[in-house]
């Protein structure tokens, strides 16, 4: 399925910007190219990447075609208390991945 590389650092100061990096490769298809039978291969790209800190969205990006077959997203969060960040990408099939990374705010 898909790979994902995300860097968010380990420890902040409460109430520091914080700059949070993803990078997911999966094996994508355009919905251009033909199978062993000539029909088309049904498109699947990631269409969707939301980020949650503690539970609260602080992040969404909607993907369209030709953004990127493996997308790079970087922004920026607020650190406010030690907690989880839960990164989900979704793809054209309905299907998502989901990677989490902790975070020490002091």
């Amino acid at each position: 399925m898909a790979r994902a590389l995300i860097n968010v650092p380990a420890k902040a100061t409460r109430g520091q910007v914080i700059e949070i990096k993803t990078l997911i490769s999966h094996p994508m298809e355009t919905g251009y190219r033909p199978d062993y039978n000539g029909k088309l291969v049904p498109r699947d790209i990631i269409n969707k990447f939301v980020c949650t800190y503690n539970g609260t969205e602080v992040f969404r990006a909607d993907l369209h075609p030709a953004i990127a077959a493996n997308p790079f997203i970087s922004f920026y969060t607020v650190a406010t208390e030690s907690g989880v960040l839960t990164f989900t990408w979704t793809g054209d099939d309905g299907k998502s991945f989901v990677e989490k990374a902790s975070i020490t705010v002091a």
